[in-house]
């Protein structure tokens, strides 16, 4: 299906480029060969790169190692995750609270080298409750969460995606197991990553770039794309990943991106 874009100049005068990752640029570990071009033409024309992904289940310095070994040259400063807007909510608004965190090693691991106070299931309350996307996942983990929301705990979540792509389909991610919790325990948490206002702040104060001088590439309508529409981000559509023409076709006007590709190779 053909989408009817407007004039391709106001990307082309953008200073920021946004990019989703999985489903973007890369489906796990097979990479599109014209992300790479596309992004290498872009810092040869002076423009600037930020890899954006809602999937903290890995650490920047994971991410640096795997677009490195993709092929798309990272700089450290060029990556952040909802991980990282997440640790830095809680290092302005609530320090020194104590933390439970369903998440990956990884995740753990970033969040402890913050300085963020992580307390471990046994304990009887905590201030605060976060889940994310955790491939090490157990029901023990998940019946800690609900007990400590039950007592209390403020509940937070990094990102609100129900499924992370692979090359062999979805996989439950971070939106699904808070969906778990919220069903036991009534509670529905506060969300961080794309499509919240705190994502685009940071990414202002990292970058020094204004909204508007700012676009954003993904393939997800509640995430990557929304963020530009509810923050004033120009939004570009990709359907190499979980997004259909027909869910473009029945979202309501104002949740459609600005443009629509197949993918970056369409991107003149």
């Amino acid at each position: 299906m053909n989408f009817e874009n407007p004039d391709i100049s106001i990307l082309k005068n953008k200073k920021l480029y946004i990019f989703d990752m999985d489903g973007t640029i890369y489906l796990g570990n097979q990479v599109f060969p014209y992300a790479i071009r596309f992004i290498k033409n872009l810092r040869k024309n002076g423009k600037r790169v930020l890899f954006f992904t809602n999937n903290a289940s890995h650490s920047p310095e994971f991410y640096l190692k795997k677009l490195t070994r993709l092929g798309f040259e990272p700089t450290m400063d060029e990556i952040m995750t909802s991980g990282d807007v997440t640790a830095e909510f809680l290092l302005r608004h609530r320090a020194d609270k104590s933390v439970y965190l369903v998440g990956t090693d990884d995740l753990v691991n970033n969040f402890r080298e913050r300085g963020i106070n992580l307390i471990d299931g046994k304990s009887e309350s905590a201030d605060i409750v976060i889940t994310s996307f955790d491939t090490s996942l157990t029901y023990e983990k998940l019946d800690n969460a609900c007990r400590l929301v039950r007592n209390g705990a403020e509940y937070l979540s990094t990102h609100p995606d129900f499924n992370c792509p692979t090359e062999t389909g979805f996989i439950p991610d971070s939106g699904a197991i808070a969906a778990f919790v919220t069903a036991s325990t009534g509670k529905i948490p506060t969300y961080f990553g794309k499509p919240y206002r705190e994502t685009v702040e940071m990414i202002c104060e990292a970058t020094g770039c204004t909204k508007s001088e700012m676009c954003i590439f993904g393939d997800r309508l509640y995430t990557d794309i929304a963020i530009g529409r509810r923050h004033g981000v120009t939004a570009v559509l990709v359907l190499s990943g979980e997004t259909q023409p027909a869910d473009v076709v029945s979202a309501e006007p104002v949740d459609r991106p600005d443009f629509t590709f197949d993918s970056l190779d369409d991107v003149d």
